[in-house]
């Protein structure tokens, strides 16, 4: 008889392999699958998945010492905002540092991950994962990890008229060379749609046109001589409100307001809308390389007009306008009518069942890498059977009041129920490990156990 515990963990980007980490470090069984050839996932250019939206000239617009996993620090000498390509290296050392590698399954990608009655599944494992090519393994539990900046979101509906030019999604960009000699139109407001901006405007005919409904606020990658996510995160401390008065006034002294510049007025506070990090866009603007818009009120074949009744001829429009998140692999029974509205306690367990876990399903205030460590290793502990959660009632309690604060932040249409604070969250969690911990003394509530089960040979 044996008690073991084999997890399947789905995609092998940072989060991926965060989870890979964890569960092998806790003494769990871990199989990882990967659509792509190679770790790293989005960071990956060119990876074999197709699914990587990395640009030539991509960097972290999070430093270096507020991005890197705590248990592998980046190296010391390189710069404060590595390129994309630095980081799928830093990605790909992770995984041979640790031995992830030989757990990882490349070419595997994942077409279903099914729920069999408890105790009913082939060795009595109730997850069924299968694959596209058809093979079928079973687990005691699963770890979705396949991120969610992959799939793009293009503009719902459609706006009305017919364009003569060519349309593109940033997530097909890779170089500026597409935009030599060419009228351009960005739309959007995200990083990308700034980084894109500012690589057609050395190449492009004229200046970028930079469009947008509602404005955000930008960042500069540096204040007052430091990382400015290390200024933020020397508030954090404070509560955010506070944060965000502190944070914006030193922002109005340090590069004025968006609207200085010509673009829209942010449609929240800071800390409330996802900034955007650049150093280049406002050199850019006031230089007239880049020209901001409004939004855009139709398209009438080789021109673009705007909502102010303006009209310009453009050659080729890029849809900088996001992702959905798209886990294909699961069913509506366990996703709902909408992934993004999603309830997990802590952003890592289905409270219908804890045995399917997620690691990177949410939208953080600042860096991704050290959420998805600190998730991994939450969701390790459960599947080790070294942490109980709490109640079914108070996980619901604490989903619900977590919601009610992230909306009266962020708003009803900002993705609330994925949104975290990055301070917080990070500091929180391994504070809820704790008490897992110390409810799993008391005999609080059942840890997770699988079922025993005879081990027979193939």
């Amino acid at each position: 008889m044996s008690t073991s515990r084999r997890v399947a963990v789905i995609g092998a980007g940072a989060a991926g392999l965060a989870a890979t980490k964890a569960m092998l470090g806790a003494g769990v069984e871990v199989v990882t699958y990967e659509k792509g050839d190679r770790p790293g996932g989005l960071w990956a250019r060119d990876n074999g998945s197709g699914l990587s939206p990395a640009y030539e000239s991509l960097h972290l617009n999070t430093s270096k010492g507020r991005t890197e996993f705590a248990d592998f620090p980046m190296p010391r000498e390189w710069t404060d905002y590595p390129s994309a390509d630095l980081v799928a290296g830093y990605l790909a050392d992770y995984a041979e540092t640790f031995g992830l590698t030989p757990h990882l399954r490349f070419h595997s990608a994942v077409a279903s991950v099914e729920r069999e009655e408890a105790g009913r599944g082939e060795g009595g494992r109730p997850w069924a994962v299968t694959t596209e090519s058809g093979e079928t393994e079973r687990y005691d539990a699963v770890v979705v990890a396949n991120g969610h900046n992959w799939d793009p979101r293009w503009p719902e509906p459609g706006y009305p008229g017919d364009f003569a030019g060519a349309q593109m999604h940033a997530h097909d960009y890779r170089t500026a060379e597409v935009f030599r000699g060419r009228r351009v139109l960005v739309v959007g407001m995200g990083n990308s749609a700034m980084d894109i901006a500012v690589d057609a405007s050395y190449v492009a005919r004229g200046p970028v046109l930079l469009s947008a409904r509602h404005g955000v606020h930008i960042v500069p990658k540096y204040l007052f001589g430091r990382p400015s996510d290390a200024t933020a995160g020397a508030l954090a401390a404070l509560p955010w409100r506070i944060r965000q008065t502190v944070a914006e006034t030193l922002l109005r002294l340090a590069v004025g307001t968006p609207q200085s510049y010509g673009l829209p007025a942010p449609s929240g506070g800071l800390f409330q809308n996802h900034p955007t990090i650049s150093d280049t866009i406002l050199h850019r603007l006031t230089h007239g390389e880049v020209a901001a818009r409004p939004g855009i009120e139709r398209l009438d074949g080789e021109r673009v007009v705007f909502t102010d009744g303006s009209a310009d001829p453009v050659d080729v429009i890029v849809w900088a306008t996001g992702y959905r998140v798209s886990i294909p692999f699961l069913s509506s029974d366990w996703l709902g009518a909408d992934p993004e509205r999603l309830p997990l306690y802590k952003r890592v367990f289905h409270l219908k069942d804890p045995s399917l876990a997620f690691v990177g399903l949410m939208q953080s205030t600042g860096a991704a890498l050290p959420v998805l460590e600190v998730q991994a290793k939450l969701a390790a502990a459960y599947f080790s059977g070294a942490y109980a959660l709490p109640s079914a009632q108070e996980q619901r309690r604490s989903v619900a009041r977590g919601l009610r604060s992230a909306t009266e932040r962020w708003g009803a249409d900002r993705r609330p129920m994925m949104r975290i604070d990055f301070d917080r969250y990070v500091a929180g969690l391994p504070r809820e490990i704790a008490a897992g911990r110390a409810r799993l003394a008391r005999g609080a509530a059942r840890p997770f156990t699988p079922t025993r089960r005879e081990e027979t040979s193939a």
